[in-house]
């Protein structure tokens, strides 16, 4: 992202820029388009012309079908600006546009559809395609009431503009105008921002900015001169230069026509057409804001990088990764070899291996950090489970795990990128196979078999008895050693765990006397702190509660999520310990909790970023239940304690209240523990407690999630919405999960498995309810569900 300089902008520029037409103002129109007109696509007329030609409105070809939508007239190809409802299919040959006898501008499909075009407050009097590229409906005062330079796609034209708020969306291909995988945003702040689609437009996903922060400025392109600018709407000289025309061009401006588009790569351009004598336009480029679409985040997908092949940008796999479709390069990679499995935090190294490329670097955020050298960060990559890919950069190793997003090659990086690949893949690919198996050897007397058979059952009998003991003392050994878990004696935190031990003193300065809360959880409140020696950011929790339950709370969290490692899990980096006192050290999360993100940010995030969010937190719940050295319940699970990285990763956080589970049980006793609205039933009925409840409160949390609201929702209209399981259980019977997401676009299978995982999840009785691995599994489309019975209504 770039800062682009005040332009200094000359008096007779600034009277210009004053008295060109008004953004607002259209003139009255001479070329009428009565009510009652129509077109079609394959029956003249198929558009309606401006009074030069130079543009028109109507149906135009996309594919084997048409799409309804503004152009420049061009021999022999026009190029399309505006395109109307751009993500509803294209319509074939019998389809209709009619400006109708009451004023609405509909688009009638063979099958009797009706598609409103322009969503105008009154009735229309007449239309209008003007010169501009404008198309304008008019009501009988003559005064516009719809215009499509209001809602622009992917194109802002002379004397339009993108009002704050707005934004601009790349076309999915040349030939296909719906919407793309690229957005230009003009935010409230002011600061104009290009971000991949589907993304949750954080700082991190961005790729390009003007970095201007001025609110009430909108993007404006000056109809005679060619300049693209930003200008604060209530002060005309306050310019900020996007993009000018450089070309030597007669500027005459009722012969050259500019239009800013952002195109399908990613990149933003200024164009002009330039029409002399009504020859052929010829089309120049005359500047765009990146020098390469390379520089487009997310120009290739997952797994892939950006390269350059006769001075063209292309997308090429990551080792270990092919295509997912060689024809759709944007897509990006998938892994070419079956992933083999991991025993006790560390690989199978036999089944992998390691591939080394130079001045490679990626956007997404490490769930590793740390100082060592370039062999050491190659060999922990290579024995870690978690570990798909190791950037050696600076001295510091940062382990990531695939996929890999945002990759790019570039030659003024000095970085060393250690990339996991299967080695059965390497060796087919190099034209080695393994080695013939040796012939068997074939026994022939009857002494030796009858040895063979003797020495094999002394070899079984020995090995079961060998076994049957040490499985007899391992047992005793974990038990002993989950007892100490939660005890104070000799066996303490420095001895087992690897964690930073930090002085009061320097948690006093860190925290700035404890100034700033973040927030309270379960035993005490958060703080925000900064670590002056390692330069780092943390959160600091002081627990409150020091009796005895308050310690042995305090030595469960610290133990529990100590031994933890998992990039869905708050990282735990030490504690403090000195007399009474007892704090522990995270680190920090800088966009809050899910609860803020769902609940209090005024906008729904992206329906997708919700969808892996989802992922994230079953990932997270998934680690604690099955994978860890000692099963833990969490008994907390809430969007609050659901806490969001820079980079909106999700991370279950807050283990004060976790229970560790003795090896090999299953249930346990305890007082009740969590939060209302969040609490399983068998919490009431005193029975005991397994990681079902942990599953229970997962279900409410995914409802919240789809549906971005809370459980429970007093001020509604409609009683039946108030308790959320209720109400999503009606609209799955009554097949209408659409209302779920009110108007937002949303994949329909992804919603209703969703849905039904969450159903699931909330059954009253915990035996009906799913594993986290197969919560897992579901929501990643591996395997199908069925629909849930209806789930028993709780206000706990």
């Amino acid at each position: 992202m770039s800062l682009l300089p005040m332009a200094s902008v000359s008096v007779v520029y600034f009277i210009l820029l004053v008295f060109s037409a008004a953004e607002g103002a259209q003139p009255k129109p001479s070329n009428q388009i009565s009510l009652g007109s129509s077109l079609s696509p394959e029956s003249e007329p198929t558009s309606w012309p401006s009074r030069s030609g130079q543009f028109a409105f109507g149906f135009y070809q996309q594919g084997l079908n048409f799409a309804v939508g503004i152009w420049l007239v061009g021999n022999p190809n026009n190029t399309v600006v505006w395109t109307a409802n751009r993500d509803d299919p294209p319509v074939n040959s019998n389809a209709t546009l009619d400006l109708t006898k009451d004023g609405k501008l509909l688009l009638r499909t063979d099958q009797g559809e009706e598609k409103l075009i322009a969503n105008a407050t009154t009735a229309a009097a007449f239309a209008s395609m003007l010169d501009s590229g404008n198309f304008v409906l008019y009501n009988e005062d003559s005064d516009p009431i719809w215009e499509s330079f209001s809602f622009p796609t992917d194109t802002i034209l002379g004397g339009q503009s993108l009002r704050t708020g707005g934004e601009l969306v790349s076309s999915l291909s040349e030939s296909d105008h719906s919407s793309g995988r690229f957005d230009l945003n003009m935010q409230l702040d002011g600061n104009l921002v290009l971000y991949p689609a589907d993304t949750a437009h954080t700082p991190g996903d961005a790729y390009w900015s003007t970095g201007t922060f001025t609110s009430g400025s909108h993007l404006y392109l000056n109809d005679s001169r060619g300049d693209l600018l930003l200008r604060r709407n209530d002060d005309l000289g306050s310019l900020t230069s996007v993009l000018t025309s450089s070309s030597s061009i007669n500027k005459d401006a009722n012969k050259v026509i500019y239009r800013a588009t952002l195109d399908v790569d990613g990149v933003f351009r200024l164009y002009s057409h330039a029409n002399y004598n009504n020859s052929e336009p010829k089309i120049t480029m005359e500047e765009s804001v990146l020098n390469s679409a390379c520089d487009v985040k997310s120009f290739c997908g997952f797994n892939s990088f950006c390269t350059f092949a006769d001075d063209k940008p292309y997308c090429d796999c990551l080792p270990g990764s092919d295509f997912i479709d060689p024809n759709r390069r944007s897509l990006g990679c998938g892994r070419n070899f079956s992933e083999e499995g991991c025993r006790d935090g560390e690989e199978k190294a036999p089944f992998y291996g390691i591939k080394t490329m130079e001045n490679l670097n990626w956007g997404d955020h490490a769930y590793f950090d740390a100082p060592m050298s370039k062999d050491d960060c190659s060999n922990s990559c290579l024995e870690d489970c978690d570990c798909g890919a190791a950037l050696y950069l600076n001295g510091l190793c940062k382990k990531q795990n695939f996929p890999l997003r945002y990759v790019v090659r570039d030659r003024k990086v000095s970085s060393t990128a250690f990339l996991k690949v299967g080695m059965r893949s390497i060796e087919t690919k190099n034209g080695t196979f393994p080695s013939p198996k040796k012939p068997p050897v074939i026994v022939t007397s009857k002494k030796a078999v009858v040895l063979i058979i003797v020495l094999s059952l002394s070899f079984v009998t020995c090995s079961f008895v060998a076994l049957s003991f040490s499985g007899f003392f391992i047992f005793k050994y974990r038990v002993l050693r989950y007892r100490r878990l939660l005890e104070t004696g000799n066996l303490g935190p420095a001895k087992e765990l690897t964690l930073q031990l930090f002085s009061y003193k320097e948690l006093i300065r860190a925290t700035s006397g404890f100034k700033e809360e973040l927030g309270k959880g379960s035993f005490g409140a958060v703080y925000k702190g900064f670590l002056y020696k390692s330069k780092k950011l943390v959160a600091v929790k002081r627990l409150e509660k020091i009796v005895e339950e308050g310690e042995r709370e305090f030595q469960a969290e610290m133990r529990a999520i100590g031994r933890t490692h998992h990039r869905n899990l708050v990282r735990l980096m030490g504690y403090c310990a000195e007399n009474s006192r007892r704090l522990l050290v995270y680190e920090y999360m800088s966009n809050g909790s899910l609860a803020n993100l769902l609940f209090n940010a005024g906008t729904r995030p992206h329906w997708n970023e919700r969808v892996r969010i989802a992922l994230d937190v079953a990932r997270g719940i998934l680690y604690l239940h099955e994978e860890c050295e000692t099963p833990i319940i969490h008994c907390d699970i809430k969007p609050q304690n659901i806490l969001m990285d820079e980079f909106l990763n999700a991370k279950i956080s807050d283990f004060g209240l976790a229970k560790l589970l003795m090896p090999d049980q299953t249930r346990t006793f305890t007082g009740v523990r969590g939060t209302r609205g969040y609490l399983a039933p068998e919490w009431q009925r005193n029975t005991p407690i397994s990681v079902k409840a942990d599953i229970y409160s997962y279900g409410i949390v995914l409802l919240e999630i789809v549906c971005c609201r809370k459980n429970m929702e007093v001020q509604v209209k409609n009683p039946e919405e108030i308790i959320l399981s209720n109400w999503v259980y009606q609209c799955m019977v009554s097949r209408e999960l659409d209302k779920l997401v009110a108007d937002e676009v949303a994949d329909k299978k992804t919603l209703e498995r969703m849905v039904k995982v969450g159903l699931w999840c909330i059954q009253d009785e915990p035996a009906l309810r799913p594993s986290m691995k197969s919560v897992v599994l579901i929501l990643e489309g591996i395997t199908d569900i069925v629909v849930p019975p209806c789930p028993t209504t709780t206000t706990m």
